[in-house]
C-alpha cells in the first residue's frame, strides 16, 4: 500500500509498504478519510516521545473507514461495515482503569498509520473504540471523532453551565470545538486569537458571542473582563494554545469562584507561577485533562452525526497521501485549520 512513514523531526517518507495482516481480534480499515492534527504537526516538528516510541512509524491517527478484513474472535464488525475508530482504547485492569480514570490508563498505546490506503486496528480498540457508522454519516464527517472526543472530555470535566461567560484563547481546531461545543451548553462564549483563517472559523462554525482579534488588542485579561458581569472575569477559562506565559494569563481572567481549565500542553518540563493568595482566596479552581475515554469518543460520533457541529466547516483543503509534509508545512506557517486526507485522491 501507499503510506507516509515517520522517520524522525522533519523526516517523512510517501513510500509502498506492506499492509500487516490482522492477528486475533485485529481489523484491516481501509481509509476513506483522515485528517491533520495539531499533534502530528508537534511530532513532525520535535518528535513525539509517547506518540512515536520506534522509527520507521506510520503516521497521522484521526480517520474513518470501511472494514477490509478481520482476524479471528472479531464480532463486533464485519468486512464491509463504515466504522470510525480511536487512536487507544484503556486495557481495563490498571491502577486507573480499575477507578474509571481510563484516559490514564497505564497500558495506552497509540495508535498510527492513518495516513495510508489501509490501517491495521489492535484488538483491544476494535472491541472498546471502533464504531460503526450511521448510514448518513459521511467518512470526511466521521473522522471527527478522535479530535472531538477529547474535546467533549475536557468540556464535560470542565462543568460547564449555561448562562455562563467562557473566555477562550487558542483557536485551533481544539479551541474551535471548545466554543462550539461551550455555545451548545449555552454559555456564552468569547475567544480571542490572531489567525484571520482561525478568525472567521471562530464566527462560522463555533458560533461564537465575542470574537477577539489580538493583533489589534494585546491585552486579552481586559477584553474578557468588559464582555464579563460587572467586570469580574470569566466564569471559565481555557487554554488551547500550550505556552506556559498563555497559561498564566487565563489564571488572571477568571474571576473569584472560577475555573481555568489548562487544555493546551506545553512542552515537557515547562513550569509556571500563580499569585496563590488570588488562587487560595479566590477559590479559584485550576484543572487540565488529557486525552479521551470511549465513553467520551461514543459522544462524539453522536455530536457529529446529530449535526450540532457543521465540522466540515473546519476543513481547508482535501489533499492526497503525497500531499502530507506540504500540509505539515502549511499548518506550521498558519494557513491552515485541518486538511481532508483522501489517500485514494488521483
Amino acid at each position: 500500500m501507499r503510506a507516509i512513514q515517520y522517520y524522525g523531526p522533519q523526516d517523512i517518507r510517501y513510500e509502498e509498504v506492506m499492509v500487516k495482516p490482522p492477528e486475533e481480534g485485529e481489523v484491516v480499515v481501509k481509509v476513506m478519510s483522515a485528517l491533520t492534527c495539531g499533534t502530528d504537526v508537534k511530532t513532525f516538528r520535535r518528535g513525539h516521545p509517547v506518540l512515536i516510541k520506534s522509527v520507521p512509524s506510520g503516521f497521522g491517527h484521526e480517520f474513518a473507514g470501511i472494514v477490509e478484513k478481520v482476524g479471528k474472535g472479531v464480532d463486533n464488525v464485519k468486512v464491509g461495515d463504515r466504522v470510525v475508530a480511536a487512536n487507544s482504547a484503556p486495557c481495563g485492569d490498571c491502577f486507573f482503569c480499575r477507578r474509571g480514570e481510563y484516559n490514564l490508563c497505564e497500558h495506552l498505546d497509540l495508535l498510527n498509520g492513518a495516513y495510508a490506503e489501509y490501517i491495521t486496528v489492535p484488538a483491544r480498540i476494535v472491541k472498546k473504540n471502533m464504531l460503526i457508522l450511521p448510514n448518513n454519516l459521511s467518512f470526511d464527517k466521521a473522522a471527527f471523532c478522535e479530535p472531538l472526543a477529547n474535546v467533549v472530555h475536557g468540556v464535560e470535566r470542565t462543568g460547564i453551565k449555561p448562562g455562563q461567560t467562557v473566555g477562550i484563547i487558542g483557536i485551533g481546531p481544539i479551541g474551535l470545538m471548545f466554543a462550539r461545543l461551550a455555545k451548545l451548553k449555552g454559555a456564552n462564549v468569547i475567544v480571542a486569537g490572531r489567525n484571520p483563517i482561525k478568525l472567521k472559523a471562530a464566527e462560522e462554525f463555533a458560533t461564537a458571542d465575542e470574537i477577539v482579534d489580538l493583533t489589534k488588542y494585546q491585552n486579552p485579561e481586559k477584553i474578557f473582563r468588559e464582555y464579563t458581569e460587572d467586570h469580574r472575569g470569566l466564569d471559565v477559562a481555557i487554554e488551547c494554545v500550550g505556552l506556559p506565559e498563555i497559561w498564566e494569563r487565563m489564571f488572571s481572567c477568571v474571576r473569584p469562584g472560577g475555573t481555568v481549565h489548562f487544555f493546551g500542553g506545553c512542552k515537557s518540563g515547562s513550569t509556571v507561577t500563580f499569585d496563590t493568595t488570588k488562587m487560595h482566596y479566590g477559590d479559584i479552581r485550576l484543572m487540565s485533562v488529557f486525552h479521551h475515554t470511549p465513553e467520551y469518543f461514543r459522544m462524539a460520533l453522536d455530536y457529529i452525526a446529530s449535526g450540532e457541529l457543521d465540522v466540515e466547516k473546519l476543513i481547508t483543503k482535501t489533499i492526497g497521501l503525497e500531499d502530507i509534509e506540504w500540509a505539515m508545512q502549511e499548518h506550521i506557517a498558519g494557513r491552515a485549520i485541518k486538511f481532508l486526507v483522501k489517500p485514494w485522491k488521483k
